[in-house]
């Protein structure tokens, strides 16, 4: 099963683009899944959601609406003293629904491979046991054997990702690890990557067919390795993320 949608939903410069005017923000997500049937929660980075936050979510999708939730920046990136517990309580109502695709652990560049951090990765195993969890790695030194058979060890998944091809960051593997398949679709906009006044300047970008086409078999191979498999665009400025999944959607039709 592919399921293919987009990082986030609820952008201003979406009205116009993806969302008609007057659109009110609390009827956005139930807009959204008119269309796609998955989403990736970015929000949960920088909060813990409340239950009925979530429970909220839920009404406003229909049944088979798949949730992929970024763990709380707690686990990711500041990383001391990793509180686990309220962050796996808020997922209780998406679990018990069977609306949860998975967490997704997305970590910094400087997560750097080392033991400790290995250790870490285990932690977080033991700290999210029960759901699925799929894991980010920003830094090149991580696209090793090792790593993929450690995060097999652990049932973890790894996040495959389309991004700029400059020198430290994750190459466009293809790979499953665990029982989620999961690919990221960052853009490719190298001269602003780390040359940006804004963040969303990093994601301005606009995929081709050729370049997506590239994804298509890569998908498939995903899917034959996993039961799920998620892509997400993250290229949201714009609502060039909403344009990206369509076409990859087509584009995954048009091989059928």
């Amino acid at each position: 099963m592919i399921k293919i949608g987009t990082s986030g939903f609820s952008y201003a410069d979406w009205t116009g683009p993806v969302f008609p005017e007057g659109l009110p923000a609390g009827d956005q997500l139930g807009f959204y899944a008119r269309e796609f049937t998955t989403v990736e929660i970015n929000t949960t980075f920088y909060r813990v959601p409340e239950v009925r936050t979530v429970e909220g979510w839920i009404r406003k999708t229909p049944p088979g609406f798949l949730f992929s939730v970024k763990a709380y920046r707690g686990l990711t990136h500041e990383r001391e003293n990793p509180e686990y517990a309220p962050f796996a309580i808020s997922l209780n109502p998406l679990v018990e629904s069977g609306r949860l695709g998975c967490v997704l652990a997305q970590f910094p560049y400087s997560f750097h491979a080392s033991a400790p951090n290995r250790d870490y990765l285990r932690g977080l195993r033991d700290g999210l046991s029960g759901v699925p969890v799929v894991v980010e790695f920003r830094n090149a030194a991580w696209a090793t054997q090792e790593t993929l058979d450690q995060l097999h060890r652990l049932d973890l998944g790894f996040c495959c990702v389309d991004e700029p091809r400059l020198p430290g960051l994750m190459p466009p593997l293809a790979v499953a690890t665990g029982p989620v398949a999961y690919v990221r679709f960052h853009g490719r906009n190298s001269a602003k990557w780390y040359n940006h006044k804004d963040a969303w300047e990093r994601y301005d970008y606009t995929y081709t067919s050729e370049e997506l086409r590239e994804w298509v078999p890569k998908l498939r191979q995903l899917d034959a390795s996993a039961p799920l498999t998620l892509g997400y665009f993250n290229n949201h400025f714009v609502g060039q993320a909403v344009r990206g999944a369509r076409l990859l959607g087509q584009l995954l039709l048009e091989g059928e």
